[in-house]
């Protein structure tokens, strides 16, 4: 009973203290409800007068700016009216400038209608005036013709040739003068430079056959030679190169080849079997290898001396060999070696009176005709073979270009090659330098006087100093003293392109008029 009681106050106590706590939460919580409700209304209400205040700063600002805005707009407007103002001034003075320019452009063109209108009456009044001259030179051109017997194309020619023969006349006054003038100051000049270099030069000069005749002591050792059935002279010809020629010319054998340095061998070696009186095939081969010994070192000698004569270096030992053969090769009776070293120094002298490369004019004279040496083997003119064998061991391009020029078989680029050609002229030139065949000779001349009569108005021509003038007679009718110094220099320059010769040709054309009458 105590117990239920306990716990029916204990349930009342429970439910009394639920119902206190509900109350005291409800009765919190609607506390904090006005709270926040009066906090919501003070918020509300700043939030209101912020509001308000933004409201009218944006008002007062957007006041300002409206307000800027018209007062800048004022000034655009203030300056575009007075821009407008400025056009318009300037519109009116360029209309005013263009009416002006109207007028005056107006007034041109009734100037210009004027003018043209006293040219129409002008140009009438010429052509008028044309027709009356034209009627009037007619008739004196007829009466003009009536008088001289001439008409008016006639006269034309005769004027026309007339000037024309003046002019020629003039020309050819002119051209001799100055050709008078040019050639005294080049012989002047090179007559200077030539008299130089011969007075410094003194060389010797030898006259050698193309052929070598090997004397014997009599005819008996023609037998000997030959051999049983020939086998001797085969084997000299066999180890040689050289054709040996047995005739009836007595005591003497003649050997004949292209290549001077085997006849040289094959001489040499033929006066040794002889002297030896042992002739037989191996004594024969035995000889030659010898003797060929012997000259090779004899044209290797004969190609350091002439370098050293010189004073040139640095030559190629291959071409001091061919330099050497040269001693044995001969040109219309010239020594090739001595040639070659004489024009070596005449070209040098001359560099040096010009003030060019004394060495390279020296070098180039040496080396000059060294295709000479290899000529009956390869070939082509010897110029050129000369400047390939020069330029295959290491010469430099102007010696190589000298070389080849200097017979014109290529154009000259350097003073040296022109140098070159004097040098070689003047060396082969030079009185008893060298003799020529009487046959060449003699069709040398006639060649020289049919070119001189393959021109018109030539009657007689003559060469003459053997072959170094050609004096040519030309007809009076057809030649006149105006034509005779452009025919004189016609004739030269056929002769320069036709005919191949050596130094210089002088042309003389003479014209003389004759008046003969008899008295009777």
């Amino acid at each position: 009973m105590e117990v239920s009681l306990v716990l029916f106050l204990c349930i009342i106590l429970f439910a009394a203290g639920s119902v206190i706590g509900f109350w005291i939460r409800t009765r919190l919580t609607t506390d904090r409800i006005r709270a926040a409700e009066h906090e919501a209304r003070r918020i509300t209400e700043q939030a209101q007068e912020k509001a308000d205040t933004i409201q009218k700063e944006a008002k007062l600002h957007a006041k300002d700016q409206v307000y800027q805005l018209k007062v800048d707009f004022e000034n655009q407007t203030k300056e575009i009216r007075f821009e407008l103002k400025k056009l318009q001034r300037r519109l009116t003075q360029k209309e005013e400038s263009l009416e002006r320019k109207t007028e005056q452009l107006e007034n041109r063109d009734r100037s210009i209608s004027k003018k043209e209108q006293r040219m129409i009456e002008r140009e009438r009044w010429l052509h008028d005036e044309e027709k009356k001259y034209g009627a009037l030179i007619e008739e004196q051109t007829k009466q003009l013709e009536r008088l001289s017997g001439l008409t008016a194309e006639e006269a034309k020619d005769f004027l026309i040739k007339a000037m024309e023969n003046e002019a020629r006349y003039e020309a050819a006054k002119l051209v001799k003068r100055i050709e008078n003038e040019s050639r005294r100051e080049a012989e002047r000049r090179a007559r200077k430079i030539m008299a130089t270099a011969i007075q410094r030069y003194a060389g010797d000069f030898v006259t050698e056959k193309t052929v070598s005749v090997v004397n014997l002591p009599s005819d008996e050792m023609k037998g000997r030679i030959i051999g049983r059935e020939g086998r001797n002279i085969r084997a000299l010809e066999a180890a040689t190169g050289i054709d040996l020629i047995i005739d009836d010319t007595p005591e003497a054998v003649i050997l004949s080849g292209f290549n001077p340095v085997r006849r040289e061998v094959a001489r040499l070696s033929l006066e040794r079997l002889i002297n030896d009186g042992r002739i037989h095939p191996a004594r024969i081969e035995e000889t030659v290898a010898k003797v060929t010994k012997e000259i090779d070192g004899e044209i290797r000698e004969a190609g350091e001396q002439a370098a050293f004569d010189l004073g040139v270096h640095g030559i190629h030992a291959e071409l001091i060999q061919h330099i050497g053969k040269l001693k044995f090769r001969t040109s219309y009776g010239q020594n090739v070696l001595r040639h070659s070293v004489e024009v070596g120094f005449l070209c040098g002298i001359m560099a040096a009176e010009l003030g060019m490369n004394v060495k390279q004019g020296k070098r180039a004279g040496l080396l000059h005709d060294i295709g000479k040496s290899i000529d009956h083997e390869v070939e082509g003119p010897h110029a050129v073979i000369g400047a390939k064998l020069a330029k295959k061991y290491g010469e430099s391009p102007i010696i190589v270009d000298a070389i080849s020029a200097h017979h014109e078989d290529v154009p000259p680029t350097s003073v040296l090659a022109v140098l070159l050609q004097a040098a070689d002229t003047l060396s082969g030139a030079r009185p008893g330098a060298r003799r020529e065949i009487l046959e060449t000779y003699v069709k040398r001349l006639e060649e020289l006087e049919a070119v001189a009569k393959s021109f018109i108005g030539i009657s007689k021509s003559y060469a003459i100093q053997a072959g170094r003038e050609l004096r040519i007679i030309a007809e009076s009718e057809t030649v006149s003293d105006a034509d005779v110094t452009l025919l004189s220099r016609e004739i030269a320059k056929k002769i320069e392109e036709s005919m191949s010769y050596p130094g210089q040709i002088k042309v003389t054309v003479i014209r003389e008029t004759r008046a003969v009458e008899y008295a009777k």
